[in-house]
């Protein structure tokens, strides 16, 4: 299916989302042996302190470098300063590799972090890799597609992984292993007995123990991953090059696909994204599909994985649903909610890549004719006013949207879910496809149990007296 019967709206709104430097938050702990250096004002600060729940000052693998007066006015020297920080790094952590997260502030005083790094890294020792996360230009969940895109430079050419293959050639058994990073002997001969395909590297940042459910599912289709970006120590980044195949496993990484593609001459697997039990089944299938693989047992699993969301689905069929938008997610989880019998009124996403989405586009307009339902709306960069009016004349169910909008609406009785729950929660794949109905269902939940307690005319007319 084509996108063409799909429509499209740019509203030119403003970036209503939370600040893209809140991807510290899941990097810094994904990332086991970095360190992540925010180069901005105070108010960055007071922004990561909020969204990571921990003292900056604690400095668990990140820090605030705070931008004073005397930088932005230009009359300190950006390269002393940015070097007496990182060797202090470097003494108290020695980290593999530090990541600097330029701000709003550092784009308009137009600070060369690009010109101070490759200097620096040369005295410190220690590689700086140099991500602009700021949000003049980019929304929420694009601060983590900033920095893969500035790390998929630093992985190593496969080229050096090919020339290990050939000395293994001429190797006994016992040197084989000399070859690779730390792996057990088991972990390093399965590997070169699956590999029966070219080598396939996902990226997009996932807890470890989703990651490996993940690499476990399509181990069971005799898909072998050779790596992940980010991998969970930056000494251990995938090798890539031409002739190695990528695949995205969020909707927010089209940077990092073009860089992969553009710079590093990988070949991109465009799939739907494994959300939900049918996103993850679409998943598998597109991958094994590009290696000439044929499936096993993917639609019996992807039944059972419905069957155990049995009490969920009946909680929510025939529901309303709008989405605002925040984190890049809303195609993703609007699909989601339509295969589970929600009815979807808007989809509002703040940044749309109709490219690297086309096939969860197609995905959604196969998912909605099969449903019988029309498919909604897209609308990119949406005018919180507009849609404000459109939601007070459709009274959906349910609103998924960013924080600094969920007690007005609640105030106007409309339910609420923080979209910022779902980047944070574990979403992806079979095991965690109940996930998505927790979260969605726990307001209906509520008011339900509000209904049985008598309280919901009272906090209606709680609300009325409010906003009147």
């Amino acid at each position: 299916m084509s996108s063409e019967n799909i429509t499209f709206e740019c509203e030119t709104g403003n970036y209503h989302t939370s600040c893209p430097i809140s991807c510290v938050a899941w990097l810094y702990q994904k990332i086991e042996d970095s360190f992540f250096l925010v180069v901005g004002t105070k108010t960055c600060g007071y922004s990561l302190q909020n969204a990571l729940g921990v003292m900056i000052f604690a400095e668990p693998r990140y820090a605030m470098a705070e931008l004073e007066e005397g930088d932005i006015s230009a009359q300190s020297n950006d390269y002393e300063e940015s070097k007496r920080l990182c060797f202090q790094i470097k003494k108290d952590r020695n980290p593999s590799v530090i990541i600097w997260i330029g701000t709003c502030t550092t784009e308009i005083i137009k600070m060369d972090l690009e010109g101070m790094a490759p200097k620096l890294e040369t005295e410190l020792g220690v590689p700086i890799v140099v991500a602009r996360a700021n949000g003049l230009d980019y929304a929420f969940t694009q601060g983590e597609d900033t920095v893969l895109a500035a790390m998929a430079h630093r992985c190593p050419e496969r080229d050096l992984l090919i020339n290990k293959r050939k000395v293994i050639q001429n190797q006994t058994i016992q040197d084989l292993f000399s070859l690779f990073s730390p792996k057990s002997k088991e972990e390093t001969l399965e590997s070169l007995e699956l590999e029966n395909h070219p080598p396939l590297v996902l990226f997009g940042s996932l807890p470890s123990t989703v990651a490996s459910q993940l690499s476990l599912e399509l181990k069971r289709q005799s898909i072998q991953v050779s790596g992940w970006l980010p991998a969970q120590r930056y000494t251990d980044l995938p090798s890539l090059g031409d002739g190695v195949y990528v695949c995205g496993v969020n909707p927010f990484l089209s940077r990092t696909a073009t860089t992969l593609i553009r710079r590093r001459k990988c070949k991109l697997i465009g799939a739907p994204f494994p959300t939900g039990p049918d996103g993850t089944r679409a998943w598998i299938e597109k991958i094994s599909s590009v290696f000439g693989i044929k499936t096993e047992s993917l639609e019996e699993r992807e039944q059972q994985v419905w069957q155990s969301l049995k009490n969920y689905l009946n909680l929510v069929r025939g529901k309303s649903v709008f989405f605002m938008g925040d984190n890049l997610l809303e195609i993703s989880l609007a699909r989601f909610s339509i295969r589970c019998g929600m009815i979807v009124y808007e989809i509002g996403i703040p940044y749309m890549d109709k490219r690297y989405q086309a096939a969860e586009l197609a995905l959604s307009q196969k998912t909605c004719g099969e449903m019988c339902t029309p498919m909604p709306r897209i609308v990119e960069k949406p005018d919180n006013y507009n849609q404000i009016q459109r939601m007070r004349e459709l009274q959906p169910d349910l609103a998924i949207t960013g924080m600094a909008h969920a007690n007005p609406l609640e105030a106007r009785g409309i339910n609420t879910k923080w979209s910022v729950e779902f980047t944070f929660a574990q979403i992806h794949g079979f095991i965690n496809a109940k996930d998505v109905p927790e979260l969605v269902t726990r307001p209906l939940r509520r008011n339900n149990s509000l209904e049985d307690l008598g309280w919901t005319n009272l906090i209606k007319k709680d609300n009325e007296i409010k906003v009147n």
